[in-house]
């Protein structure tokens, strides 16, 4: 068993899905893209700067040049930024369940648009998830949800998904904390020509939102980065992938301490079904070929 992968994979899972709840308390009080914009101009400073004092070069491939632009674009820009936005009208703990899906999705369009082979108990995870995503959606629905919210959400999910499949071995070279930290800056910069475009500057002031800005810059936007690409580095994307299967616990539980949101039993039941379908997906991915 290698304890140091499983504790960096809950940290990760934790820190993600924590995300959620910071980001809910930012757009309160924040225009939503005009602070993930200074949030990941902050992170990648800080990251670039911690990198080139650890001797990391900025001289890397074709290959993780081309995972910054993707990586920067499609997680930052508009995984994040869609989640930024619908978090002006959704709850943290939906948008979190909703983001979880991500492993699902990328089974599904590997399988469909790839040809990638799913096994049976990937297709099982795959139905799994769906009923559990239709089981948190139809409560949610009688309660009240904003449409639009849960298309930003879905769209996010979407993008991180592609570019999940797109790019393929991004540290397995070196300089991991440097392309953490010039994604940074591929998402401020599109994010600043946005925010320029559709936003004003309101910003109330006070000590949550400072509060949230820092944690949101620190933990997830730096350190679960980091920890994430560490940790594909150390155990595989396949294995590694596998601890997406807590995000849904840990995003509701989150958003329940430190906003109050409520849960119904559908939710539990839908969260637990989905984090099922997740880790079902994963360990077939993770099961060895048998060849005659």
């Amino acid at each position: 068993m290698d304890l140091r992968a499983i504790l960096m994979g809950l940290a990760f899972a934790f820190m993600w899905s924590s995300a959620f709840t910071s980001a809910r308390m930012i757009v309160a009080d924040a225009p939503p893209l005009t602070a993930l914009a200074f949030r990941f101009l902050f992170s990648g400073l800080i990251g670039v700067s911690i990198a080139a004092a650890l001797g990391q070069s900025c001289r890397l491939s074709r290959g993780q040049w081309r995972s910054v632009a993707i990586f920067g674009l499609c997680q930052n820009a508009l995984y994040l930024g869609l989640n930024f936005v619908a978090m002006q009208w959704v709850e943290a703990s939906l948008a979190a369940i909703i983001a979880s899906t991500m492993p699902l999705l990328v089974a599904l369009l590997g399988w469909i648009f790839l040809g990638q082979m799913v096994r049976p108990l990937g297709l099982a995870g795959l139905v799994a998830g769906v009923v559990g995503v239709t089981i948190i959606m139809g409560s949610r629905f009688s309660g009240g949800v904003s449409v639009e919210g849960l298309i930003f959400c879905g769209l996010g999910a979407l993008a991180l998904a592609v570019a999940t499949l797109t790019v393929r071995g991004a540290s397995s070279q070196g300089n991991v904390l440097m392309i953490v930290g010039l994604q940074m800056f591929v998402g401020a910069a599109v994010l600043a020509v946005a925010a320029l475009l559709t936003e004003s500057w309101q910003i109330n002031w006070n000590l949550r939102l400072v509060l949230a800005f820092a944690y949101t810059t620190l933990v997830p936007g730096l350190l679960a980065t980091w920890v994430w690409f560490r940790l594909v580095e150390r155990i595989g994307a396949v294995r590694a992938a596998t601890y997406h299967f807590l995000n849904p616990f840990f995003g509701v539980a989150v958003a329940a301490v430190f906003l109050s949101e409520q849960l119904g039993l559908a939710d539990i039941v839908g969260v637990a079904i989905v984090a099922a379908g997740i880790l079902a997906v994963q360990l077939s991915k993770a099961a060895p070929v048998k060849t005659g």
